[in-house]
C-alpha cells in the first residue's frame, strides 16, 4: 500500500544550521558568538511596547500591518505600497522565489552566501545556480552576469555578504545591473546595512527608485535587535511589493513584532548610535587578529570570517574551550558574530594561539 509522498523537490531541501548555544563551564561566562545576533539589550520604549502587545495576545494580529507600514513608509519616505513585510528577511526571500519562479527556473546568487538561499530555492522546486565568491570573500559579479540565462528570474546579492563579510559598491552594483535583463528580479539582500562603513557605500532605496526590477529586503534582527520576534521587510516597486503580499502568510507578522519594530524605528538614533559601538568593535577585533597573523576579509557585517578549510572543526572546538560558540561551515571556514568585549577579546586570543 502506498502513503502519502512529498513532492520530490522536498527530499532535497539542505537544512538550514542554526547556530548552536554556548556551552555552559562552571566557573566561566560563555558566550553565543555563532548567530550575528546583537549583544545589546533591547532599547528603552521597546520593552514597554511589547508588552503592551501581550495584554492583547488574545487577539490576533492585524493582517495589514498597517501602523508598521506607515512608520516604515515616513522613516524611509517610500509609499506604503512598495513595502511588504514578513517573519524576518529570511520569509521575504522565500516569498520571492515562490512568487517569481516556476519549477525549473533558475535562481542565481553567490556562494558562499546566506544558508536560506538554496534551501528556498529547492523549496520551491527552482534551481540554484551557484556562483564561488572571489578568494576575499566579495561577489564575483561579472561571473554572476555571465551566469544568467533564458531561465533566470532572480538573482541575489548579498551585502554585506553572509557568511564571508564585503559588500559591494555601488559603482559595482550600477554595473552589474545593467546587465541584468529587465524582466529578471534584481534581489538586493540588506540585512546588515546599517553596520557598513566603505567608500562608495551602496544607496539601496537609491537604487530601487532607478530600476523597475529592484527589490531589497532588510530585517529587524540584526541592528535593530529583534531577532527573536521576526520581522523584515521589502522595499520595492509596487507591483513586486504587492506579489510579495499576495503569496505572504496571513497574520505572519505578530503583534508584538509588530510593535517592537514601531518602537524601535520611533528610537533610531539611539539604535544607530549602538552599531557604532558595534562598529568600533569590529574594528578593534579586526585589527587584533591582523595583529597576530590573520588575513580575515573585509568585514562590513555584524561578525567576521576566517577562511579555515579542513581546520575549520578544529577551530570551532578550540573556541568552544574558550566559552565562545562560533558558526562552522565545514571544509570551508567560521563565522564568528561580534559580541561584548570580553568574548571578542576570547576570540583573538583563540585566533592567535590557533595560528
Amino acid at each position: 500500500m502506498s502513503t502519502p509522498q512529498p513532492r520530490a523537490n522536498v527530499a532535497e531541501i539542505p537544512p538550514y544550521v542554526a547556530g548552536k548555544p554556548p556551552t555552559v563551564r562552571p566557573g566561566m561566562t560563555s558566550y553565543k558568538l555563532s548567530s550575528n545576533e546583537n549583544p545589546y539589550p533591547p532599547l528603552p520604549g521597546v520593552v514597554e511596547a511589547v508588552q503592551a502587545g501581550v495584554a492583547a495576545m488574545n487577539r490576533y494580529p492585524d493582517m495589514g500591518s498597517s501602523a508598521l507600514y506607515a512608520a516604515l513608509a515616513e522613516t524611509f519616505d517610500v509609499p506604503a505600497e512598495h513595502l511588504s513585510v514578513a517573519t524576518g528577511s529570511v520569509g521575504l526571500i522565500y516569498q520571492l522565489v515562490q512568487a517569481f519562479c516556476d519549477p525549473g527556473d533558475e535562481v542565481v546568487f553567490a556562494w558562499r552566501s546566506f544558508e536560506a538561499y538554496p534551501i528556498a530555492v529547492t523549496a520551491a522546486a527552482a534551481v540554484s545556480v551557484q556562483v564561488p565568491v572571489l578568494a576575499d570573500g566579495r561577489h564575483d559579479l561579472d561571473a554572476m552576469a555571465a551566469a544568467i540565462t533564458d531561465r533566470t528570474k532572480v538573482v541575489l546579492v548579498c551585502t554585506p555578504n553572509n557568511p564571508t563579510g564585503p559588500a559591494v559598491t555601488q559603482t559595482e552594483l550600477d554595473a552589474f545591473i545593467a546587465r541584468v535583463p529587465s524582466h529578471v528580479l534584481v534581489v538586493v539582500d540588506e540585512a546588515y546595512l546599517e553596520f557598513v562603513r566603505m567608500d562608495d557605500a551602496v544607496d539601496g532605496l537609491a537604487t530601487y527608485r532607478r530600476h523597475d526590477n529592484v527589490v531589497l529586503t532588510r530585517t529587524f534582527s540584526k541592528a535593530y535587535g529583534l531577532a527573536g520576534f521576526r520581522v523584515g521587510y521589502a522595499v520595492a516597486p509596487a507591483a513586486i511589493a504587492g506579489a510579495l503580499r499576495a503569496v505572504s502568510l496571513p497574520f505572519g507578522v505578530s503583534t508584538i513584532g509588530q510593535a517592537a519594530a514601531i518602537a524601535s524605528l520611533e528610537r533610531r538614533a539611539e539604535l544607530l548610535e549602538r552599531v557604532d559601538a558595534l562598529v568600533a568593535e569590529r574594528a578593534r577585533v579586526v585589527a587584533g587578529l591582523r595583529a597576530v597573523g590573520w588575513d580575515v576579509p573585509d568585514a562590513q557585517g555584524n561578525f567576521v570570517w576566517f577562511a579555515l578549510g579542513e581546520r575549520t572543526a578544529d577551530f570551532a572546538a578550540a573556541a568552544d574551550e574558550a566559552g565562545i560558540v562560533v558558526r562552522p561551515f565545514a571544509g570551508e571556514g567560521a563565522r564568528v558574530s561580534i559580541g561584548e568585549p570580553e568574548a571578542n577579546d576570547r576570540l583573538v586570543s583563540v585566533a592567535a594561539a590557533f595560528r
